[in-house]
């Protein structure tokens, strides 16, 4: 199976499913002599796992992440970084039903054609459980850019939407819910809306605001490898992402080129941010910023129709434990994927010029 290595120089190769034995990854290109906080990276797997409040999937996972080799009296040495997480609660009977059928929406029909033969047991290399691995890099790419601040939040949940400005916001506030929207009223509508979806058996989207600080100039290649073009395929390669935009995004076909240009200061800063500190595909300096859609969770806890192997119309429905609305959890997802692209084109800008 090609599709499992992300990164240039830095690079993350992972492998596992969601009911083996364990999931994890190579970290290669990491540079060494970096200090690596163990507790930091067990901080944000924890912000990731599921069980951590009533509004996610009730799978109780410790995701306890175990390093086998590229680190040495608590530094990188340079070599391939290579780290597990062990599976400790998976209930695989829990998708004996859906062993010969397909559900709506889920990888399992493309996988069986693809392939000829599927894990069925939730979902297996299809399932966000292979994301875990992705936290790991990503909060060790942050330790990496320990200077440049990279902070993801719930800004949408179905129609309940953040209308203040990234700037309005208090970061120190998206840990402070389990929601993790950094607007107390707000987030407290979303965790009542989700609730109720939940209890419906049923599940809903939301959108994963991202702001990127302190960024340099220069980051990004020409033509093919712009920096938002990695970060928008970084982004879009999460599991139940259905969308990507960064700057003025969608919004901003609605203005004229004159109130959307962004007018320089003399320091080379510009007065606005339209462009979304992204310029040429090239950083500006200016906070980069973006927006991430995710799809309702597939899995309904509801009756629903669907296909068996032969093409038999057949009736099931939804089964084990789920996540009601995945962006709560997918918040520390989003940033380690923009760590790991950043850190990659910090790299990748060090062979530009002597």
């Amino acid at each position: 199976m090609a599709g499992n290595t992300f990164g240039n120089l830095f690079k993350v190769s992972t492998f596992g499913e969601s009911h083996g034995k364990a999931i994890g990854g190579v970290l290669d290109g990491c540079p060494a002599g970096i200090e690596i906080d163990f507790d930091e990276i067990q901080k944000e797997l924890d912000r990731r796992k599921p069980g951590q409040s009533a509004i996610v999937t009730q799978r109780k996972e410790p995701d306890t992440v175990e390093f086998y080799s590229g680190i040495f009296e608590g530094k990188t040495t340079g070599t391939p970084i290579g780290f597990a997480i062990h599976n400790t609660n998976q209930k695989s009977h829990d998708y004996s039903h859906i062993k010969d059928s397909y559900r709506p929406s889920h990888a399992d029909y493309v996988y069986d054609q693809k392939y000829g033969f599927r894990d069925y047991r939730g979902g297996g290399r299809s399932s966000a459980r292979e994301t875990a691995s992705r936290v790991v890099a990503g909060a060790i790419a942050k330790q990496f850019l320990s200077d440049i601040k990279i902070n993801a939040f719930v800004s949408q949940v179905g129609d309940l939407k953040l209308d203040k400005n990234y700037k309005d916001l208090d970061f120190s506030l998206i840990e402070s819910n389990p929601v993790r929207c950094p607007d107390q009223e707000m987030a407290s509508k979303m965790e009542d809306y989700i609730k109720k979806i939940k209890k419906e058996g049923d599940t809903i989207g939301g959108v994963i605001t991202c702001v990127i600080q302190n960024v340099p100039v220069g980051l990004g290649e020409p033509v093919f490898d712009k920096l938002h073009a990695e970060l928008g395929k970084a982004m879009l390669s999460i599991n139940a992402v259905k969308g990507f935009e960064y700057g003025s995004g969608f919004e901003g076909v609605t203005i004229k080129g004159s109130e959307h240009n962004d007018q320089y200061n003399s320091d080379g800063t510009t007065k606005t941010n339209q462009s979304g500190g992204i310029q040429g595909g090239i950083s500006n300096g200016m906070d980069i910023y973006f927006s991430v859609a995710f799809k309702p969770v597939a899995t309904i806890i509801q009756p629903y129709e669907t296909i068996d192997k032969e093409g038999n119309m057949v009736q099931t429905k939804g089964k084990g434990r789920h996540d009601p609305c995945v962006v709560p959890r997918a918040v520390p997802i989003v940033e380690a994927m923009a760590a790991m692209v950043i850190a990659d084109y910090t790299l990748l800008n060090r062979t530009i010029k002597l």
